[in-house]
């Protein structure tokens, strides 16, 4: 375990010291295997973080159940469970940087923000067989040539999709598509489907930018006599 965190420590400083040295704008490194090494400390630019809406590819339409348009409709600003400090979900992002750590079977990602938690996406081509709902899901990833796709099932319906209370359900998938086509630029596409609330399934864009900043220690805290 300690030559592991050892192993996870190296590769992130390294990105970070390889990142002042060569530019942004030089070849994206490569991890023992050949695949792109997507590890680093990067800041997102802020698309899933408020309205999905605002984040959709050209010609992509957000497009809702009449039942799902009454409950957004109610939903309100003081509402949102993120306010309450609990977990934001997939794949709505905080404004704050996160930290990929590449190992051989498996990305971990830290968040700085999103009350300071984490997510594991293990390089296998199956989700576990027996899921309980939670707030991030259960997350496998495989390579398709230079883009790790990850796929995403097995989520509860207590988070918002998005900062203006988008709905979802518990027949949310997400598929998440990174690319890191130089150095200093890691894209992500993410494709959302329930068909619990959305009549068809949409697609949206971000990307994120490597930072030489690590990512700091942050606290959400929610006193329970608050209402």
């Amino acid at each position: 375990m300690h030559s592991v965190r050892l192993a996870i420590s190296f590769s992130v400083l390294t990105a970070a010291a390889l990142a002042q040295s060569s530019g942004t704008n030089g070849p994206a490194p490569r991890a023992q295997d050949g695949k792109p090494d997507l590890s680093g400390i990067w800041q997102p630019d802020g698309r899933f973080s408020g309205d999905f809406s605002k984040a959709l590819k050209p010609g992509e339409k957000i497009l809702m159940l009449s039942s799902a348009e009454t409950i957004f409709k109610t939903r309100r600003p003081k509402d949102d469970p993120a306010t309450r400090c609990l977990p934001m979900g997939v794949p709505r992002l905080s404004t704050y940087p996160e930290k990929l750590m590449q190992l051989p079977n498996e990305l971990a990602i830290l968040f700085e923000g999103d009350i300071h938690s984490y997510r594991q996406i293990f390089f296998t081509a199956s989700h576990n067989k027996e899921l309980n709902p939670t707030w991030y899901g259960d997350s496998v990833g495989q390579w398709e040539g230079d883009t790790l796709v990850v796929d995403t099932i097995g989520f509860n319906d207590r988070t918002w999709l998005d900062s203006i209370g988008h709905p979802h359900t518990e027949k949310l998938h997400v598929i998440e598509r990174y690319r890191r086509p130089n150095f200093g630029t890691l894209e992500l596409e993410v494709t959302v489907e329930d068909p619990g609330v959305y009549t068809k399934a949409f697609t949206m864009t971000g990307r994120f930018s490597l930072s030489d900043k690590e990512i700091r220690e942050r606290s959400c805290y929610k006193s329970p006599v608050e209402k």
